[in-house]
C-alpha cells in the first residue's frame, strides 16, 4: 500500500477516534464520568481537569459522586461545574458532591439523536475530505509521471474502500449512540 493510502487511512483513524471522544460528551440517560471530561477546576493556583482533585464515582446508575482529596476543593468544583455547559447542579454535603442525571425527556432524546446525527455527518465529510486530500496527491504523482495511470485507478480503489470502511464504523458508531439515547 502507497505512503499517501496509509496517511490517508491514519488520518481516518483519527476522525473515527475523536468521533467516539465528542459522542462520550453527549448525556445519555445514565451517569458516565466522561460527562466531566474537559470540566478544569482552579486548584492551587492552576487549572486542572476534575479527576484529577479527587475520587469519581458511580454510586447508582443516575448519580455521579465526586470525593475531593482536599474538602476546601469542595466550592471550587461545584463553580467549575456550573460554570460548565453540561447542564447538571451540583448538591453537596461539604465533603461529597453528588450530580444526580435527570431523565430524559422524549423531546429531549429526539434533540440528542439529531445531534448524533449533525456530529457524524461531519466526522463523515472529514473522512471524504481526507480521501479527497489523498487522490489529489495521487493525481499529481501521476502529473509527475512518479507512479503509472494504471496504478493511480489502483490507489483510487484503495482509497475508497478504505474511505468506506471508515464511513461504515461511523455509521455503526453512530447507530449505537442513537439506540442509548432513546432508550429510556
Amino acid at each position: 500500500m502507497s505512503d499517501v493510502i496509509m496517511d490517508m487511512a491514519e488520518k481516518m483513524e483519527k476522525s473515527v477516534e475523536t468521533f467516539k471522544n465528542e459522542l462520550s460528551k453527549i448525556r445519555t440517560g445514565r451517569a458516565s464520568i466522561s460527562l466531566l471530561d474537559g470540566i478544569m477546576v482552579d486548584a492551587y493556583g492552576s487549572a486542572m481537569p476534575v479527576n484529577q482533585v479527587g475520587t469519581l464515582t458511580i454510586p447508582e446508575s443516575r448519580m455521579i459522586a465526586i470525593q475531593p482529596w482536599d474538602v476546601q476543593m469542595v466550592p471550587a468544583i461545584e463553580k467549575a461545574i456550573l460554570k460548565s455547559d453540561i447542564g447538571l447542579t451540583p448538591i453537596s454535603d461539604g465533603k461529597v458532591i453528588r450530580l444526580n442525571i435527570p431523565q430524559l425527556t422524549e423531546e429531549r432524546r429526539k434533540g440528542l439523536v439529531k445531534q448524533v446525527k449533525k456530529i457524524a455527518e461531519e466526522f463523515r465529510v472529514a473522512v471524504r475530505n481526507s480521501r479527497r486530500d489523498a487522490i489529489d496527491i495521487l493525481k499529481k504523482q501521476k502529473k509527475d509521471k512518479e507512479i503509472s495511470e494504471d496504478d493511480l485507478f489502483k490507489l483510487q480503489d484503495d482509497a475508497q474502500s478504505e474511505t468506506d470502511s471508515y464511513i461504515k464504523q461511523i455509521d455503526e458508531i453512530s447507530a449505537a449512540k442513537e439506540k442509548e439515547v432513546l432508550e429510556v
